[in-house]
């Protein structure tokens, strides 16, 4: 397996990312971080350690560079500019597409917390590039007019246990134009932190992008 540290350029700035590449891995999940949560996280390192276990090669992308978060203001600012953090997901997707050991490989982008509209976002101006995006949870309602401009599949999972998140989850789904799904965890508040919620989320998520990586299948149902 392929794992090191990487450096994304993207427009202006740098960003930095741990990416990790399984032999046998069938497509790249692009895991967006920096704003609500950092990919140093026991969390997010976790969630990435079982999708390569399901066969997936993992980058996780910090979306603001080291400079911007350093400086509080800056990083407050755009930390809500969902449409320069979109852009630089984007551009994490051309960096991925170009790497000899990540050029073939079908791209899935995954979103928490507020990350999840800037994933939105992205996919919106990469329908040809992107096989499908997964939310887990988080702020979709940030996303402004790009879940109506998404055409790839999107997979929405929300956790029994958190109304409110269920809620906008639900929300942002009815505003899709694409093919996509909501899936409730049950027993499960987001981020899905609790005993057996990470596992369920990973299946759901593989289950998912298996059936779109299987030739036969013409989509999702919606």
């Amino acid at each position: 397996m392929i794992s090191e540290m990487v450096s994304v350029p993207a427009a202006r700035v740098n960003l930095s990312g741990d990416l990790a590449v399984p032999t046998s891995a069938r497509a790249m999940v692009l895991f967006a971080h920096g704003i609500d949560r950092s990919r140093h996280s026991r969390h997010s390192r976790s969630i990435a350690a079982q999708l390569r276990t399901a066969g997936f090669g993992t980058l996780l992308v910090d979306l603001l560079s080291e400079g911007e978060d350093r400086r509080d203001a800056l990083a407050d600012e755009q930390r809500l500019d969902v449409g320069l953090l979109g852009h630089r997901l984007v551009a994490a997707v051309d960096w991925v597409k170009i790497q000899p050991e990540t050029r073939g490989l079908p791209v899935v982008l995954l979103g928490t917390g507020t990350e999840a509209a800037a994933v939105l976002e992205a996919a919106a101006e990469l329908p040809d590039r992107v096989l499908t995006v997964v939310l887990w949870g988080g702020r979709p309602d940030l996303a402004g007019d790009a879940p109506g401009r998404v055409r790839v599949p999107v997979l929405v999972l929300a956790g029994s246990q958190d109304p409110a998140a269920l809620r906008l989850s639900e929300e942002t789904a009815a505003r899709l134009s694409a093919p996509h799904s909501v899936r409730v965890l049950p027993d499960a508040i987001q981020p899905f932190e609790e005993r057996g919620s990470l596992e369920q989320a990973v299946a759901r998520t593989r289950e998912w992008c298996d059936d779109l990586l299987r030739p036969s299948r013409e989509g999702p149902d919606e």
